[in-house]
């Protein structure tokens, strides 16, 4: 459903992919905010993709309210979830371990790339990827997003900041599915509106096992196909989250 991309300066940026396994939120946007600062500085573009699950926690965005989730304080402490409220497009997320977090920081000035054709280039790499683990999956027009037969299976909602993009998208692999139950991924009207309002997961689409490692290299290589990257690393783990800075205060677990 996308228009055709031109060719851009994206042509020769280097893209490189970071595994981080399962760390908390917090520490997620503190390295995506220190990697945003430091792409605004470069000279030659490059697109740093971070992949990561988290711990049980509920991000709020623009679009959403504390009325979007469903659970009174008291309920929120008892199933020991957290609530963050982040300055990304998008509305509640629920996070929980089985769900692949997907952060591209990418330098869009560098690149030449206005943020409507980051997005539509976003939104085909995990459509390709998608694909490519043969799971059907479709966008809507005026919605980010990727929904698939058993319901919504990827939330996106980015930030742009000095010309630098960061959060992203966040694809149900196979999480156990009872507690995005407690918040409105939309607000009511919304849901109306697209039809489908309910989650669905790559476990249900597929009705077959599916490995983490399995979506993430069909994405590395959805991904470096759409950002048009020249050159693409992948690495594990990153030094920064070995810092105090990142972890202090921070002590759960998937």
């Amino acid at each position: 459903m996308f228009a055709d991309l031109n060719p851009t300066p994206a042509a020769a940026a280097t893209i490189e992919f970071r595994l981080l396994g399962c760390i908390p939120f917090d520490a997620a946007w503190r390295l995506q905010s220190r990697l945003a600062f430091e792409a605004g500085g470069q000279l030659e573009p490059r697109i740093v993709v971070l992949f990561c699950e988290h711990p049980d926690v509920i991000s709020v965005g623009r679009a959403g309210s504390r009325g979007h989730i469903r659970l009174s304080d008291a309920q929120l402490k008892r199933e020991q979830l957290r609530v963050r409220w982040v300055a990304r497009g998008g509305g509640c997320v629920l996070h929980a371990p089985g769900q692949l977090a997907v952060y591209p920081i990418a330098p869009l000035n560098a690149l030449g790339w206005t943020v409507g054709e980051y997005l539509r280039r976003f939104q085909r790499g995990l459509l390709a990827g998608l694909s490519a683990l043969n799971v059907r999956a479709e966008t809507m027009d005026g919605r980010f997003g990727v929904w698939g037969r058993s319901g919504l299976l990827a939330n996106i909602g980015v930030a742009v900041r000095s010309g630098v993009s960061c959060h992203g998208a966040h694809i149900n692999v196979n999480p156990a599915m009872r507690r995005f139950a407690f918040v409105d991924v939309f607000p009511p009207r919304a849901a109306a509106d697209t039809g489908k309002s309910v989650m669905g997961c790559l476990l249900a689409e597929r009705q077959a096992s599916i490995r983490m490692s399995g979506v993430r290299s069909a994405l590395i290589e959805a991904l470096s196909e759409t950002f048009q990257c020249g050159q693409c690393h992948l690495f594990t783990g990153h030094p920064w989250l070995s810092s105090a800075s990142f972890t202090a205060g921070e002590v759960d677990a998937c």
